[in-house]
C-alpha cells in the first residue's frame, strides 16, 4: 500500500460520499453489539466459539467441509496457495487478478510458488487455451517448473467487477481436473456475484476446490476473511495462517461482526441498486464515458476524457466525493451500506460540475485552462461512450489514492 497524504477538508462539512472501496465501510450497530457480548476463547486453541460457528458457517453456505477465519484475504489467498502448491510449483494466475497485482508476490516471497501470469480476458476469465500452454512441453523434464494450482478471481475486480458465467466455471475446472491442477477461487466478492446471478453461492464455489471470500468489503464487518475447503486441506491452511502470524487469539470479538454479515448478506442488493443508480445518473452527463449496461454489481468505471484522472479525482474530493482511479485512466466507485441514494445523487451533482465546467471552458478557450483544481488540456474534445469506473467515500486524500491496492 502506498503512502497516502492527509485528507484535504471538503467544501461541504455536512456532506462526504465514500466511494473509492467497500473496504470503508463501517461495523452496524447489529455488528457493535454482537462484537461487545461474543463469547470468546482462545483461537489459537481452537477454543473460540465464536469463530468457530463462523468458520462452520461459512464452510456451510460455500458447501465446503470446513472453513478458517483469517485476518485479511491477502494472507486467505496466500495460505491457500502454500497449502495447494510444493516449493517449485507453479500457480497459474490472471494478469490482471488482484492475487498477482496486488499482494505483493507473497507466494514466491513465502512459499516458493512462481506465478505464471496469462491475460485476463474481457469478461475477466482466463482462456483455456493459455492455461494449457503454461504446462511443459514434456512434464517429466526435471528444467520445467509445473503448474500445480489455477486461481480463478469471481467476480473479476480489475475487469470492471464481471461475473464469471457458471458455465465457464464448469468448463475451466473439467480442464483443470484433466490436467491435474487444483483449483482456487479467490472470491473476496462471491456473495455480490451471488445476489447479482441468483446463484447461491455454494453451486458458485462448487467448481474450486478451495474459496476465499472477504467479510470487510460489501459485508461490512470490520476485519477478516474465510478460507473454506476440504477438512485436510483447512487443517494445512490453519498451520499456515500461524507460521505467517495470523494466529489470532479472543478473534471470536471480530467473527461475530462476520456472523452478522453473514446473516445480512441478501441486504448487498440495494448497494447493486445504487451503483445502477449512479451509472444511469453519469451516463446522462455529456462528457462522461460509462456503460450502464457493465454495471451488474457495486461498481461503476467510467471516465472524463477531458480531464486529467488524478486532478479530476482531488477536485471531486474537495466537493466531499472520494473516488479512486483503477488503471488505464479509469476512475473506479463502489457502493457499499454506507453509501444511500441520496449521497449517490449528490455524487452525481458533483461530477456534472466539474465536467460541466470543463465543457464550458472548453468551448470558450482553445488554450488550455483550469477548473477549479482541474487541469483542462489544449484542444481537447469531449467523448461519450462506453465504460465505467469504482469509487468509494470518505477518509484519505482521493489525490493519494491514485495507485494504491484497490482491491
Amino acid at each position: 500500500m502506498s503512502s497516502r497524504a492527509a485528507v484535504p477538508v471538503p467544501r461541504s462539512r455536512q456532506r462526504r460520499v465514500e466511494l473509492r472501496s467497500d473496504t470503508f465501510t463501517l461495523p452496524t450497530d447489529e455488528m457493535r453489539q454482537a462484537m461487545v457480548s461474543a463469547e470468546l476463547g482462545d483461537d489459537v486453541y481452537g477454543e473460540d466459539p465464536t469463530v468457530r460457528e463462523l468458520e462452520t458457517t461459512a464452510a456451510r453456505i460455500l458447501g465446503k467441509e470446513a472453513g478458517c477465519f483469517m485476518p485479511s484475504g491477502t494472507m486467505a489467498n496466500l495460505a491457500a496457495i502454500m497449502a495447494h502448491c510444493p516449493r517449485g510449483a507453479k500457480v497459474i494466475v490472471g494478469a490482471d487478478s488482484d492475487i498477482y497485482r496486488y499482494e505483493a508476490g507473497g507466494a514466491t516471497v513465502c512459499g516458493g510458488v512462481i506465478y505464471h501470469p496469462i491475460p485476463n480476458r474481457s469478461d475477466g476469465g482466463l482462456d483455456p487455451e493459455l492455461i494449457l500452454a503454461a504446462f511443459p512441453d514434456d512434464p517429466g523434464d526435471p528444467q520445467f517448473a509445473t503448474p500445480r494450482l489455477l486461481c480463478l478471481e469471481n467476480p473479476q475486480n480489475h475487469s470492471g467487477g464481471k461475473i464469471l458465467p457458471m458455465a465457464y466455471l464448469r468448463e475451466v475446472s473439467e480442464l483443470a481436473r484433466r490436467t491435474g491442477l487444483a483449483v482456487h477461487l479467490d472470491g473476496a466478492r462471491i456473495f455480490n456475484a451471488a445476489v447479482s446471478s441468483g446463484t447461491p453461492a455454494d453451486r458458485i464455489a462448487a467448481h474450486a476446490d478451495s474459496v476465499q471470500f472477504c467479510l470487510s468489503k460489501g459485508l461490512g464487518a470490520p476485519v477478516g476473511s474465510v478460507v473454506a475447503g476440504r477438512a485436510g486441506f483447512v487443517a494445512r491452511v490453519r498451520r499456515i495462517r500461524k507460521m505467517l502470524g495470523g494466529g489470532m487469539r479472543q478473534s471470536g470479538v471480530l467473527a461475530a461482526a462476520g456472523l452478522v454479515a453473514l446473516r445480512n448478506r441478501d441486504r448487498l442488493a440495494h448497494d447493486h441498486d445504487n451503483a445502477r443508480r449512479l451509472a444511469d445518473g453519469l451516463a446522462a452527463i455529456p462528457g462522461v464515458e460509462v456503460d450502464p449496461r457493465q454495471v451488474v454489481m457495486n461498481t461503476v468505471f467510467f471516465r472524463v476524457p477531458g480531464m486529467e484522472h488524478d486532478l479530476f479525482i482531488t477536485a471531486a474530493g474537495e466537493r466531499g466525493v472520494a473516488l479512486a482511479e483503477l488503471g488505464h485512466g479509469r476512475i473506479r466507485a463502489v457502493t457499499h451500506h454506507g453509501v444511500g441514494p441520496d449521497d449517490v445523487d449528490y455524487a452525481i451533482e458533483v461530477v456534472g460540475s466539474l465536467v460541466g465546467s470543463l465543457v464550458g471552458s472548453a468551448a470558450g478557450s482553445a488554450a488550455g485552462s483550469v477548473v477549479g483544481s482541474v487541469a483542462v488540456s489544449s484542444g481537447t474534445t469531449v467523448r461519450a461512450a462506453d465504460e465505467s469506473a469504482e469509487v468509494t467515500a470518505e477518509g484519505e486524500s482521493p489525490a493519494a489514492m491514485t495507485k494504491p491496492s484497490l482491491s
